[in-house]
């Protein structure tokens, strides 16, 4: 779903995240952040929303001073931005009222050289970009640069349904190798859906390039979030917030000191339904190297889900650390109702804690790992870190 899309659309999207947000967001200062969003008439059929967020972004406003003279909107724009290119790195500039290289993100994607071995640090300013970007194979080794998750964002509110199917809904898509995002957000504003609603996933960004590493991001959206699709990446104090299997794929992660957030409906005390899922792992043999490890993070919000269930038949995802809350069932995980699977999951925890972190009911192929075991899991060794992040190198 793009442009030219009816301005209805567009502010159930909003509200529905805007209400997400303001129901079960343990950040306060997040929703303060949502100051103002104006509309905009770019063509006569079709409205849309000019700056939907605002969270912290500046507001650069002209001014008129005394002397009649009229001050530029870059004037606030941070001095020696970009820095000037190196040896080993160069800088591309975004930002939305075209202060510097480039107004929209995909453009500064387009302009990296095809292949290049440099790094590439693409400085994004605060604001909302509302567009589709696609970090193709053919370009490695970029940096997307935010200036914190509250304050940048790349937007869009593809589902299935309009993108025809889900892998290909993502907000933004990346192929490349050695991708990096720091300090930035990404969102599918597509309302959420009711459990079941067919064509409604809707993600926020598509991971599929090997050896990728996100710092202080934020991932949003209900079904389908983050399609943590192929490859071995990192993942290290994050907000992640969805309803359904709102982290899915079949890569090999770490998820480190991360904040996961489920914003599923409540549901009444005394019911047992269960209205979401954290995880979705597609592993699809027991021959693959795949799997998705959560340590010292957090789980909260609303609803009564699993902490994850078989997607495919070798799904593999590991808890340790981590502190739940009572929005976690007692059973824990499932195995997408195929009791064949259960020979064939690898489902572990390890020392969390909360009331959601309680293994006196889980599932019966639920393993309680001892310290041996979950060495394998705990640190950047179970994605090769030593190999490829960038702290490591």
């Amino acid at each position: 779903m793009g442009p030219p899309s009816n301005l209805l659309s567009l502010l159930v999207a909003l509200a529905a995240v805007f209400a997400s947000l303001y129901l079960i967001n343990p950040i306060p200062q997040f929703l303060n952040n949502f100051t103002y969003f104006t509309l905009t008439a770019l063509s006569p059929a079709s409205a849309y929303l000019a700056k939907p967020l605002t969270w912290n972004f500046h507001r650069h406003h002209k001014k008129y001073p005394d002397n009649g003279n009229t001050d530029s909107i870059c004037d606030d724009f941070p001095p020696g931005t970009p820095p000037p290119d190196t040896n080993t790195t160069s800088y591309l500039c975004v930002d939305r009222k075209g202060c510097c290289n480039f107004t929209t993100v995909q453009a500064a994607v387009n302009a990296v050289p095809n292949l290049s071995v440099q790094r590439t640090i693409i400085w994004i300013n605060s604001g909302m970009y509302y567009e589709k970007v696609i970090v193709p194979k053919t370009k490695p080794n970029i940096t997307f640069q935010g200036q914190g998750y509250t304050s940048t964002a790349i937007a869009w509110n593809d589902t299935a349904l309009s993108a025809n199917g889900t892998f290909y809904s993502a907000s933004v898509q990346v192929f490349a190798s050695n991708f990096i995002a720091k300090n930035i957000s990404f969102m599918n504003l597509a309302p959420m859906p009711s459990p079941g609603a067919v064509g409604a996933q809707a993600v926020a960004i598509r991971v599929s390039g090997d050896q990728s590493e996100f710092r202080g991001c934020g991932f949003f959206g209900a079904q389908d979030t983050l399609h943590d699709d192929k490859g071995r990446h990192y993942f290290k104090d994050c907000y992640i917030q969805g309803s359904i299997d709102f982290i899915f794929g079949n890569a090999r992660s770490l998820y480190e000191n991360c904040q996961i957030v489920s914003i599923a409906n409540p549901v009444p005390v005394g019911q047992k339904s269960i209205n979401g899922a954290v995880t979705a792992h597609g592993r699809v043999s027991g021959d693959e190297n795949t799997g998705f490890a959560f340590v010292n993070s957090t789980i909260g919000g609303n609803g009564r889900i699993w902490l994850g269930r078989a997607w495919r038949p070798y799904s593999r995802v590991v808890f340790a650390f981590t502190l739940m809350s009572d929005i976690i069932a007692p059973e824990g995980w499932n195995d997408f109702n195929d009791p064949s699977r259960d020979q064939t999951i690898f489902y572990g925890e390890y020392n969390c804690s909360g009331p959601g972190a309680n293994t006196n009911l889980r599932a019966p192929y639920v393993q309680k790992l001892n310290d041996t075991q979950v060495l394998a899991f705990i640190n950047t060794t179970f994605i090769d870190g030593d190999q490829w992040l960038e702290t490591s190198k």
